[in-house]
């Protein structure tokens, strides 16, 4: 799993890619930190590169989210594969987020 993390504007993007899962969700937690500090500002998930994500890659995003939402700041979720499409509308997750 790589995370790369950039300003772009005044938002904030994170690129996934790989497999986020159980495995790899703690590393990729720590990852994303400057995201949580940044609250406040809009950040997109750029799922283009992601390949797979489980449970635990799921309660990151929601983690994410309600760190985020609170500080109003949006997180939106771009470039998701019809697989991990698949996997948000089993868990209903695709009406907690947002979709660019």
């Amino acid at each position: 799993m790589k995370t790369t993390i950039f300003q772009k504007n005044d938002d904030f993007v994170a690129v996934l890619e790989g497999r986020l899962d159980t495995a790899s969700a703690p590393a990729t937690e720590k990852e994303l930190q400057p995201l949580y500090e940044g609250a406040g500002h809009d950040i997109i998930l750029d799922c283009s590169k992601l390949d797979y994500i489980s449970s635990s890659g799921l309660r990151l995003f929601l983690g994410l989210l309600k760190t985020v939402k609170p500080k109003g700041g949006h997180v939106y979720i771009s470039g998701m594969n019809s697989s991990l499409k698949q996997v948000f509308d089993m868990t209903g997750f695709t009406s907690l987020f947002e979709f660019k």
